[in-house]
């Protein structure tokens, strides 16, 4: 039963059918192995509405599966001014993302904006880069990229939940 207090983490690209469904998948599955199932809720979405209603790019699909991550089951959406209330923590997957994200938020929301990559310890990239355009090797890069961060955002929302717990 998911607690109250719950952390709320959206991952946020383009379109929603690539980079953030894909960083969706791999910090599901680390929420999972971390015990914190009942604690932190995670969607993804896109800036834009290009692709809404679709599952995540086939590549993206079949990389992840690879891994040992499903994303059979997230649907492309774009991102509301709802989502920008709801969520804790918004993670862009690059600048331009980020920068439309602080446009369209509220400037009392500016806070929850951040990148993806702030999170990662072993690759230097400020950006997950976008594989869309590239050929399967795109797609092993940004499950390298959101594997880093995820394991160190687990982290970060471990914290935030203690600093939560005892305001």
């Amino acid at each position: 039963m998911l607690k109250p207090e719950a952390f709320r983490v959206l991952f946020v690209c383009m379109g929603n059918i690539c980079r953030s469904p894909t960083a969706l998948g791999v910090f599901r599955t680390k929420v999972s192995e971390a015990g914190l199932n009942d604690h932190v809720v995670f969607d993804s979405a896109g800036t834009h509405a290009f692709h809404a209603g679709e599952g995540p790019d086939q590549r993206a699909q079949l990389a992840a599966k690879k891994r040992g991550y499903d994303l059979s089951d997230i649907r492309a959406r774009q991102i509301t001014p709802e989502d920008f209330l709801r969520h804790d923590l918004i993670l862009a997957m690059d600048w331009d993302n980020h920068a439309l994200l602080q446009q369209k938020a509220g400037r009392q929301h500016h806070h929850k904006i951040k990148l993806m990559m702030s999170f990662a310890t072993e690759h230097e990239s400020a950006v997950v880069p976008d594989p869309y355009y590239g050929n399967a090797d795109g797609f092993e890069v940004v499950l390298d990229y959101v594997e880093d961060a995820a394991t160190n955002l687990v982290d970060f929302v471990r914290r935030r939940m203690a600093q939560k717990a005892a305001a």
